[in-house]
């Protein structure tokens, strides 16, 4: 089984920076054939797709609300992947998914295989 832990939530102030990470284990990933991705869950929301990357050719993609605040990258020999939250607002405040997977349609949810527990973002005004 592989597990997915994320880290480095918290609360910030509006306009603030965080963090996350997410580190995988346990049973090998392929981590050539997979991608990793971010979703986030508000109270009362759908889960929504936030950013993903390709491990073997660190290609990444955005969703339109995060693009040029949000950058997602990767450490291979760490087996973890990052999101580097700048210039956050009320509306980023919610749960943060790692997740992995032989993904094709990086924004697609059902597409992941593996999920993380989730981190808290919370973002005061």
């Amino acid at each position: 089984q592989v597990q997915l832990v994320e880290s480095g939530g918290g609360l910030v102030q509006t306009g603030g920076s965080l963090r996350l990470s997410c580190t995988g284990s346990g049973r090998r990933l392929n981590y050539s054939a997979y991608a990793m991705g971010w979703f986030r869950q508000a109270p009362g929301k759908e889960r929504e797709y936030v950013a993903a990357i390709r491990w073997s050719t660190g290609g990444t993609d955005y969703a339109a609300s995060v693009k040029g605040r949000f950058s997602i990258s990767r450490d291979n020999a760490k087996h973890t992947v990052y999101l580097q939250m700048n210039d956050l607002k009320p509306e980023d405040t919610a749960v943060y998914y790692c997740a992995a997977g032989q993904v094709f349609r990086l924004s697609l949810r059902a597409a992941y295989d593996y999920w993380g527990q989730g981190t808290q973002v919370t973002v005061s005004s």
